[in-house]
């Protein structure tokens, strides 16, 4: 199976482009929603989060993600811990996930793609762009958050020029009009370079 990795810093639309892919029949897989899904059905998952962050981690079973989230990104030690926890397990149910696949071709949609050394084992990387000010507004229309968090976040991450050093295709993600063009361009170039068109 052919793997293409999707990534793009926090705010970049990365969900917007794979959301794009699938409308043309490309399975694609959204890491950070599976990683969600793991944290809750995972009993091991469960037991080492607890064990990493204290009985407050799960509150009536549920993850308390607020909670997590202001521990993981003032605190960098966490952050790493909490992904060598949930990582290895979001690549084995990506793996048997993509078994269960028929097309040319499958988009892993992971945020931290490079970070976790996951483009490893992609066989192509899109990066999706946009200006840092037009990420920020978009984060603070559509999350609970604030513009320190955004920033702390985004500190974690690597820089898009550090991305697209190892990408094969860039979207600059500004225009949805003009997303949905690079899309069909990058699909239809990929099926063409996998012998598919």
């Amino acid at each position: 199976m052919i793997i293409v990795g999707l990534t793009g810093g926090i705010g970049s639309g990365k969900t917007t482009v794979a959301k794009q892919f699938e409308a043309l029949g490309v399975p694609v897989y959204i890491a950070d929603v599976e990683a969600k899904n793991l944290m809750h059905k995972s009993k091991v998952i469960k037991r080492k989060l607890i064990q990493l962050f204290g009985d407050k981690a799960y509150i009536n079973d549920v993850l308390n993600k607020y909670y997590i989230a202001d521990i993981i990104f003032n605190n960098n030690t966490y952050l790493q811990k909490m992904n060598a926890i949930v990582h290895p397990r979001v690549a084995r149910h990506f793996e048997k996930w993509s078994l269960k696949q028929d097309a040319p071709y499958v988009i892993k949609e992971v945020a931290v793609l490079f970070e976790n050394g996951g483009h490893i084992a992609c066989d192509y990387i899109i990066t999706v762009t946009a200006p840092k000010e037009l990420r920020i507004k978009r984060l603070l229309m559509r999350d609970n958050t604030t513009k320190d968090k955004i920033k702390s976040i985004m500190k974690n991450q690597w820089t898009d020029t550090e991305k697209i050093k190892y990408s094969q295709y860039v979207i600059d993600n500004v225009d949805l009009e003009m997303t949905k063009n690079q899309v069909v361009g990058i699909h239809e170039d990929i099926l063409k370079r996998i012998g598919k068109i």
